[in-house]
């Protein structure tokens, strides 16, 4: 398995991870992480949705929960709310070009799933 964090570790090595690697994967799993993030962000990856549709689609989720995410993907520039000038109020909610750069990242976690998923995880409810 490839080493990304420092070069091989022998007996006179200090192990510790890169502090600039480290620094970014930490803010990845900062803008990923949570309960919900990732279920929206896959939600999402098929076109806009209004807040209603997205919430239907995603089993579970509280409003005030779905609120909070999304303005923390909107913050983290991965999720783009518009709110059209329309009675009564219309906003939808869309992935950026940031946020579909994962795109392959989700395929992946897709095939690992699929290869070690199954009985050996915990089911989701």
């Amino acid at each position: 398995m490839e080493n990304l964090t420092t070069a091989a570790c022998d007996d006179d090595c200090d192990c510790t991870p890169d502090p600039a690697l480290l620094a970014d994967f930490k803010h990845a799993i900062h803008a990923l992480g949570g309960k919900w993030k990732l279920e929206i962000l896959f939600a999402l990856m098929n076109g806009a949705m209004r807040f209603g549709a997205l919430r239907r689609s995603i089993g579970g989720i509280t409003q005030h929960m779905l609120t909070t995410q999304l303005r923390e993907l909107e913050q983290d520039g991965l999720v783009l709310r518009t709110a059209f000038d329309e009675k009564p109020l219309r906003v939808e909610y869309e992935l950026t070009d940031a946020a579909y750069g994962l795109l392959p990242a989700f395929k992946e976690l897709l095939n690992w799933s699929r290869l070690y998923g199954g009985a050996r995880l915990p089911q989701l409810a």
